[in-house]
């Protein structure tokens, strides 16, 4: 199962694509405070009767686990989230943007504080196929033409959240790998949306969003609940599991399957066609993943 734990990583990041094209946009009318905050308690409060027998097991947590797990959901769960959302009202989602661009920067934050936190070991070949996968992003969704600035003048401030996004995601897988160290991927999984919503109920009453949780429809109300089955509380489960048995330099290079899944899904959704070179950065980034999924895991 372990040579399989990257495939569970590819299929997560997989359901995040399928997550912003289809299901998120529906919800672009909410405050992003509140609709992180609703994401991570509903999975938080549908969880806790499957968990609540295991809550003896938290006292074998020591602080570290502790601040790994805060870590987790307060950059990924929490400021990552809010922050890549906030990028793209900025630039009107567009989807072929600079905040994709530096979203390509993910993997390079990702290894370098895996090499420097959790001391992971890597054989050089891992670094060649990294560098293939990102620079397959990169075709894949730009080909030889450049990110669209001319989105108006708020894409400065657009780059900021992204490069604050990649940051943030990178530093939460490496969080997670640690925070997994002592703990299953399901409790893990239960501990990231808890404390997410914890942290969310907190900055959404702070900015004045609570009040707002008026204005969800009855179809976004199914929305967040079918995020909370699927992309939400689902993908993180395989994230997790796959996680919990590969290093975290691996994960984020198959976490490379969200953009893949994105402009893929725009293609057959919204018919943007894709160009002969975007078709080869698609080649070139799935076969670069299927090869680091290859290489011998030491995680």
């Amino acid at each position: 199962m372990k040579k399989l734990a990257p495939l569970y990583v590819v299929l997560a990041a997989s359901l995040w694509g399928f997550d912003g094209i289809v299901l998120r946009p529906a919800l672009y009318s909410l405050p992003v405070p509140l609709v992180v905050l609703v994401e991570s308690s509903i999975v938080g409060l549908l969880l806790t009767p499957i968990f609540v027998g295991q809550f003896s097991k938290l006292k074998l947590l020591s602080s570290a686990d502790w601040i790994s797990f805060f870590g987790v959901a307060l950059l990924g769960g929490a400021l990552g989230t809010m922050a890549i959302t906030k990028a793209l009202f900025y630039v009107n989602f567009v989807n072929l943007s600079v905040v994709i661009l530096i979203q390509k920067l993910q993997p390079v934050f990702a290894i370098s504080l895996a090499a420097f936190l959790l001391k992971e070991k890597l054989p050089r070949i891992f670094f060649f196929w990294s560098a293939l996968a990102i620079l397959g992003a990169y075709f894949m969704t730009f080909g030889f033409a450049f990110p669209d600035f001319n989105t108006g003048d708020k894409t400065f401030m657009a780059a900021l959240l992204s490069l604050g996004a990649a940051v943030s995601f990178s530093s939460s897988t490496v969080l997670s790998k640690r925070a997994l160290k002592n703990v299953g991927y399901q409790l893990g999984t239960y501990l990231r949306f808890v404390i997410s919503a914890l942290i969310m109920l907190v900055i959404a009453g702070f900015m004045g969003n609570i009040n707002s949780v008026m204005d969800i429809s009855s179809n976004q109300l199914w929305i967040f609940f079918l995020i909370a089955f699927t992309t939400g509380g689902a993908a993180i489960f395989l994230y997790y599991y796959g996680l919990k048995k590969i290093t975290a330099s691996v994960a984020s290079i198959c976490e490379l399957a969200f953009p893949l899944t994105a402009v893929v899904l725009e293609y057959f959704l919204h018919g943007n066609i894709l160009k002969p070179l975007q078709w080869l950065g698609v080649a070139i980034l799935i076969f670069s993943i299927f090869q680091v999924t290859r290489l011998k895991q030491n995680g």
